[in-house]
């Protein structure tokens, strides 16, 4: 399989090779993200003595169990850097790392967890000031077609509209990428976070699952997805929450200042990976028998243009979808200082666009881009955008 170059790489490198930064790194992402992969490569590309221990196995959590703490010194110290991989698994996690840090400090750690929310409750308040956090998601486009023509390169689009980029789904043929990408949705998301979160309405948050894989690209009202699954919204809020946790859905806000037809408090949400959400209403179609190109190709260009966002060190820029009563809307708003600027997606990029009347006036010297397959790369990577 390709080896990938990913983009927080050199960034997670520098720091853990910098003798005078000992804060602890926290990689978050969802399984099979690679992120095993990443803290192997970081491995392998230092000098220092270091190990990896996989947290899945009950001896290496029973070493590093609070419980085993006093015990430590002897676990780690032909060590000066290790990983702990899936860390959340361990027993009160976030005192072992701050006795790490604290009684410790010349040894290196490097934490990773799948869920954002189990791992960051238990290691926030033990960790103020002692750790510097990095999240994984599913390959960028532009780290998967490193090195590619412009014809190769698009041509990759089409296969990630479809499958997504999960790296042992979309490094694969199209036979085995569907095979992978079904045991992905049902290990990941139908074992390991149904079960691993005790959710007492298992059954709710499938068909939650499938309500909003439908709803890509469009406004989603919690009153009526409660009232389809016939729960309380508090149920439907918990298990978006725990979807977002788990970084399988991102959402979205209304951008709303100075116009009083502004819809401040509706939300959209679009999901990180196509490949997830196509596999969740069964349909991994070629793009010639779909009706759905233009929802994916706004899912995707979002979602790409956050993990760009989310990979700059420190991220500046504030993002938001626009609409007004009347239907007037603007797909993608990006709010950096007191700079806003405009992005509409259409996968046939011969449409002549502007700003809406009301957003101009509003907001007067925002920039609006069309973004289609033949300027993508250049708007979504961009540090500025466009």
């Amino acid at each position: 399989m390709k080896m990938i170059n990913r983009t927080i790489f050199k960034t997670v490198l520098k720091r853990i090779n910098d003798k005078n930064d000992n804060k602890i790194v926290i990689i978050y992402g969802a399984r099979q993200v690679g992120k095993t992969t990443l803290v192997k490569q970081l491995l392998s590309q230092t000098t220092m003595p270091s190990e990896y221990f996989n947290c899945d196995y009950l001896d290496v959590q029973s070493m590093f169990s609070y419980e085993n703490a006093g015990n430590l010194e002897n676990a780690i110290k032909n060590y000066s850097l290790i990983v702990l991989d899936e860390a959340q698994r361990i027993n009160n996690i976030g005192m072992v790392l701050k006795i790490l840090h604290d009684e410790f400090p010349h040894i290196k750690v490097i934490a990773t967890g799948s869920s954002s929310f189990d791992l960051s409750n238990k290691i926030n308040e033990p960790l103020t000031g002692r750790k510097i956090i990095y999240k994984l998601y599913p390959l960028t486009h532009q780290e998967l077609t490193s090195g590619f023509n412009t014809i190769k390169s698009r041509r990759m689009i089409n296969r990630e509209l479809r499958f997504g980029n999960y790296p042992s789904v979309i490094l694969n043929e199209d036979n085995m990428a569907i095979e992978n990408l079904k045991e992905i949705v049902s290990s990941y998301l139908f074992k390991d976070i149904l079960e691993f979160n005790h959710l007492k309405k298992p059954d709710v948050l499938s068909n939650l699952l499938k309500l909003l894989a439908f709803q890509i690209s469009g406004e989603v009202s919690y009153t009526e997805l409660a009232n389809k699954l016939r729960v309380d919204q508090t149920v439907v809020q918990r298990y978006i929450q725990l979807l977002e946790d788990n970084f399988i859905i991102f959402r979205l806000k209304a951008f709303k200042r100075n116009l009083r037809n502004e819809i401040g408090k509706s939300r959209k949400i679009y999901f990180w990976d196509l490949g997830v959400r196509n596999m969740i209403i069964q349909n991994t179609n070629s793009l010639d028998f779909r009706n759905d190109t233009g929802a994916l190709w706004e899912n995707f260009c979002i979602a790409e243009r956050e993990k760009s966002l989310n990979y700059q060190q420190p991220r500046l820029t504030n993002t938001y979808f626009w609409r007004t009563y009347n239907q007037k809307e603007i797909d993608l708003i990006e709010e950096t200082g007191d700079t806003i600027k405009a992005m509409e997606f259409k996968w046939s990029g011969d449409k002549q666009i502007k700003l809406p009347k009301d957003f101009n006036k509003a907001y007067p010297n925002t920039i609006l881009t069309l973004v289609s397959p033949n300027n993508f790369e250049e708007t979504i990577y961009g540090k500025a955008g466009f």
